[in-house]
């Protein structure tokens, strides 16, 4: 028989084991993605698309912050695909990043790739998408903050996913072909989507659209993502404000306005507080915005916000119109009006010094093309870098120390500056290749995202994957590393991991480099579809790998170390012997 204290240590051992059960809040969330071709009818005309589980947009995930998530993507159609889960920051889980060919190879069809990362110190709105067949393979990704932890802003009393996106009436695959075949620009799309609804348009009034049910007096947090491949969009709905509360998944100063603006990959929570003793309908509209003269769906996507009726008669629909298509005003009230909530709970750590200073001179170029109606090819660069998609993965390559599939001589500068947002640029073409640029791990970084008018100036939206980063500052021209910096924001900047470069103008962002491995920073650039002739199928995508090594002592030298990102133990290390660029 057991002792008094054998017994007791047995009921601590007990308890011991209980607690985490008790106590703990991260969960681990298993999802199954099965692609699938399925056929949908949208303008009055059907066609087979590839979705998630049958469904567009796709199923969202919902998790809290620290959680672990497990996805399980099986591949059954005749494409090869990635998902990529569109701002976590994937802390040492970088092989479940997804753009393809830069942290896996792409998954071929018949086969499955489980993917998993752990949703560390993150809590919003983010989404994931496909980095090939993106257009139709995207949906929500929802946050929630711990347990017993609350939002700082009162409690809404439902919340809502709203995903923004685009349609074409052909086969995406089929125009990204001729493109590529024809070195032409593609034909945009057909109409604007308001979760997979374009409503009416003109040649096909009988089009069903979405319906957001209200009910007096309550207030919606409406998670809003912009899910469509080329253009940045203006929501609004007729008769209502709305209370920014959030972008990208980190908070902000909450401040109320009539129209958001939101560009390609971002995503923006607001409150709808419903109006009290009304009845019928409002309309919501989505519309383009461009400031640059590039062809666009001009197509307004159209839902409606309807209140609760005793009447069977046809309700009244409060109707509202978009801005203008370049109402540059109304994008710059709105992108000006953002700044980080920056609480003690919530702080803003905006890097107060910097020790790399980068300059992306971000564009479009012509190069040849055997195959192509004129000979040539309309390609996106940076820095006159057209990116070269590999044969094998980055991630792979650098794990297994693999020669000749990739360079670390990216230049951090335009080789050649001139004046960018003039016109004087006779020699088109650029140069190409798979270059990456290195950061020392922990290094403080400012990158000045800058416009070019080569060809056209337009706006590209950039994307970071793995990080958050600040924005400091904008302008319009040139930027000028004198005087421009004195005006920054080093207080309570945005939070972002896509934004923006404004069409003829610069964006500066403001980020530490603590997250080791290669994060992809690539822009989508409106003009054109895959004028990179990029397999990963985002219309116009610009890449640049920003590779991050962690510094450790080996011998007696300081060497800089790119983590194992598939190991576990975090002492385990592949290195390479990396002195230059030392911040």
């Amino acid at each position: 028989m057991a002792s008094w204290r054998e017994k007791g240590v047995t009921i601590i051992v007990l308890v011991a084991c209980l607690l985490p059960v008790l106590l703990v809040e991260c969960r681990v969330r298993h999802y199954k993605f099965n692609v699938v071709e399925k056929n949908y009818t949208r303008l009055c005309s059907t066609k087979s698309i590839v979705t998630v589980n049958g469904k567009y947009p796709g199923p969202t995930i919902v998790a809290r912050e620290d959680d672990t998530v497990l996805v399980k993507v099986v591949n059954h159609v005749k494409y090869n695909l990635t998902i990529h889960w569109h701002g976590i920051r994937q802390i040492r889980t970088g092989w479940s990043d997804g753009p393809a060919y830069v942290t896996q190879c792409p998954i071929q069809p018949g086969q499955t790739y489980t993917y998993n990362f752990t949703l560390t110190g993150q809590r919003g709105t983010l989404f994931y998408h496909a980095h090939i067949l993106r257009a139709t393979v995207h949906g929500a990704i929802v946050i929630l903050p711990k347990l017993g932890v609350p939002y700082p802003f009162p409690k809404p009393d439902k919340e809502n996913v709203i995903i923004l996106g685009e349609w074409w009436k052909s086969d995406v695959e089929a125009v990204i072909n001729q493109v590529l075949k024809s070195g032409l620009a593609p034909n945009v799309s057909d109409a604007h989507t308001i979760n997979g609804h374009p409503g009416p348009i003109k040649g096909c009034n009988s089009q069903k659209l979405f319906n957001l049910h209200v009910k007096p007096g309550k207030k919606y947090m409406l998670r809003i993502i912009n899910a469509a491949l080329n253009e940045e969009l203006f929501f609004k709905i007729a008769g209502h404000h709305l209370t920014v509360v959030e972008v990208d998944a980190t908070y902000v100063k909450p401040f109320k306005t009539d129209t958001i603006v939101i560009s390609p990959g971002q995503t923006t929570n607001v409150i709808l507080e419903a109006k009290t003793k009304v009845m019928g309908k409002y309309l919501v509209v989505v519309s383009p915005f461009m400031d640059a003269p590039i062809p666009e769906d001009n197509a307004t996507g159209l839902a409606t916000v309807r209140y609760p009726s005793s009447r069977s008669a046809a309700l009244s629909t409060t109707l509202t119109a978009p801005p203008p298509i370049n109402a540059t005003r109304v994008a710059d009230n709105f992108t000006n009006s953002l700044r980080a909530l920056n609480t003690k709970e919530f702080p803003a750590k905006v890097p107060q010094k910097v020790y790399h200073k980068l300059l992306f001179a971000v564009g479009l170029g012509v190069n040849p093309c055997s195959t192509c109606v004129n000979g040539s090819r309309v390609v996106a660069d940076i820095n006159n870098v057209t990116f070269v998609l590999p044969t094998i993965s980055l991630l792979q390559a650098h794990y297994f120390n693999t020669s000749g599939v990739f360079t670390d001589v990216f230049p951090p500068n335009p080789p050649t500056p001139f004046n960018y947002t003039g016109n004087q640029v006779t020699n088109l073409g650029t140069t190409t290749g798979t270059r990456v640029y290195r950061l020392p791990y922990n290094a403080t970084v400012q990158l000045v995202l800058q416009d070019t008018a080569i060809l056209t100036p337009e706006n590209h939206p950039f994307h970071l994957h793995g990080f958050n980063f600040f924005v400091v500052g904008k302008g319009v021209g040139n930027y000028n590393p004198k005087k421009d910096p004195k005006k920054f924001n080093l207080v309570d900047p945005v939070e972002r991991n896509t934004i923006g470069v404004p069409s003829g103008g610069w964006v500066a962002i403001r980020f530490r480099a603590d997250n080791p491995g290669p994060p992809q920073n690539h822009g989508s650039l409106n003009i054109q579809k895959s004028m990179l002739n990029n397999i990963e199928h985002e219309f116009g995508s610009i890449d640049l790998v920003l590779d991050v090594c962690a510094p450790v002592t080996r011998k007696g030298k300081l060497q800089y170390c790119c983590l194992d990102w598939s190991c576990h133990d975090t002492k385990e290390l592949c290195c390479e012997d990396y002195y230059d660029g030392v911040g």
